[in-house]
């Protein structure tokens, strides 16, 4: 039944879509440090939810801005309504719209929208992963010197400054060895370009469901790898989103780990 669902996921993309390039945001407010929230975020959110309710009235939805509703249980829906924020409240183009139906631990249906790219990367468990009508494949980057990394947003939480360091010590590390070292600021994007191959990995020392679920489904019907900061396989219950290429698989998790012990 979940593949028979991801026409439901292209749609929902696209009414985010069409509401994002609507209008530029009219309210910027924090809904905690350093945390934004515009009115198309909320806008998003409630045309989207208002469209899964009626296509899909069985299955719940955990949306980024107003939580839990519907039903709990089985199927439901994983939804970040503007992914990147931040760069979307200053007019930088690197955001979208991330949404997984996941099943138990896992995505099996995945849709992430750039509205300001021109693209659309949709996935569905066993059937491959799509940028528009064409089939991606993830990276087979073997070494560190050849690899694009992208690195995940700076945490601001409590704990945030142990938290910081291994992303710190990790920078380092990859600024004096990687290829280039990247900070997009949508773990969205991160996730579709390490799908696509435009990028070798991303490392993402966080987990929230809304922000890599679609993109993990991504990851891995391209072929490539997503695992905790462990080096376990990523589930919802992980508490980091680490994707890459399988072949820089090594390298990439021994730098990690390498990072985590300074």
């Amino acid at each position: 039944m979940s593949a028979e669902l991801l026409p439901v996921a292209r749609e929902a993309a696209g009414i985010a879509r069409r509401v994002i390039r609507s209008r530029a945001p009219a309210t910027i407010t924090a809904k905690a440090e350093r945390d934004l929230v515009t009115d198309i975020d909320l806008a998003v959110e409630d045309e989207v939810r208002r469209f899964l309710e009626r296509e899909t009235p069985e299955i719940g939805i955990l949306g980024e801005e107003s939580g839990h509703t519907g039903a709990t249980g089985g199927l439901w829906w994983a939804l970040d309504p503007v992914d990147g924020t931040a760069n979307f409240s200053r007019g930088i183009p690197l955001c979208g719209v991330s949404l997984a139906l996941v099943s138990g631990e896992r995505a099996v249906v995945a849709a992430i929208d750039l509205p300001f790219l021109d693209v659309r990367y949709t996935a569905a468990e066993g059937e491959g992963a799509y940028a528009g009508e064409d089939l991606i494949a993830a990276s087979t980057v073997h070494e560190i010197a050849d690899a694009i990394v992208s690195i995940g947003d700076f945490a601001v939480s409590p704990g945030a400054e142990e938290k910081n360091r291994v992303r710190i010590a990790l920078l380092s590390r990859l600024g004096a060895r990687a290829q280039r070292v990247r900070m997009l600021g949508t773990a969205a994007i991160d996730l579709a370009w390490v799908a696509e191959g435009k990028l070798d990995a991303s490392v993402i020392l966080a987990n929230l469901p809304w922000d890599t679920l679609a993109g993990v489904l991504l990851v891995r019907e391209a072929g490539g790898v997503v695992l905790d900061a462990d080096g376990s396989q990523h589930t919802t219950a992980s508490a980091a989103t680490i994707a890459v290429g399988a072949p820089l698989r090594p390298a990439l998790m021994t730098l990690l780990r390498e990072s985590t012990m300074d």
